[in-house]
Order: structure tokens, then sequence, then C-alpha cells
């Protein structure tokens, strides 16, 4: 894929790594690490323990997905820059513009995508 057509790709990729950033800082409550800010619902003794771990649970379940996201963006963009972008990782096929629209973190072509699920 030629850096005309990747072009558009990469702003939303970089407006999504963008964006992610932003979601994982929110959830750390800042610059804070993951463990200091779970750390934070042990400090209130108000909470009852099952709501401090529900709680706890949700923020690393929430971490984790938008991590394991930010990584594909990450992977997209070193893609975008290798020249390889729009290729199946797994068969080397060209995967469709229509479904890099849709997710243009998107490693795999369709079939692909299909039996690593």
């Amino acid at each position: 894929m030629t850096t005309k057509l990747t072009a558009p790709f990469k702003a939303q990729l970089l407006a999504q790594r963008a964006s992610l950033l932003d979601q994982l800082a929110s959830l750390r409550g800042g610059t804070v690490s993951r463990a200091e800010a779970s750390a934070d619902h042990y400090g209130r003794t108000e909470d009852s323990t099952a709501q401090v771990r529900t709680e706890r649970d949700l923020e690393f379940a929430l971490d984790a997905r938008e991590t394991a996201e930010l990584s594909l963006v990450d992977a997209a963009l070193s893609r975008i820059e290798a020249g390889t972008y729009g290729q199946c990782v797994d068969c080397g096929v060209e995967i469709p513009a229509a479904r890099l629209h849709a997710a243009p973190e998107a490693p795999r072509c369709i079939a692909c995508q299909e039996k690593v699920e």
C-alpha cells in the first residue's frame, strides 16, 4: 500500500492512539500506575469489600483491554512504517480497505482472523 493510501489510516491510528492513552491515564487517575490506582480502593473503609473488589477488577479489565488495543494500534503504525500495512500478517493477502476503515489496527484478513478466534 502506498504512502498516499496509508496516510488517512495513519492519521486515524494516531488519533485512536491518543484517545487510548487519554483513557488509560483517566482510568489510572492521571500519571499513577495501575497498582497505585487500585490501591486507592483499599484505603476507603466506607466501601464494602465486594464493592472494592468489583471496582478494582473492572479497572483491571478496562486497563487490559485498552492496553491490548494500544498494542494493536502501535503494531499497525509499525507496519505502516515498514511498508507492510494492509497485508495480512498470517497469509500476506491484501486486507480489504473496508475492513481497514472499520478497524485500521486489524492485522489479519477476515479469513485468518476467524481462524484465530
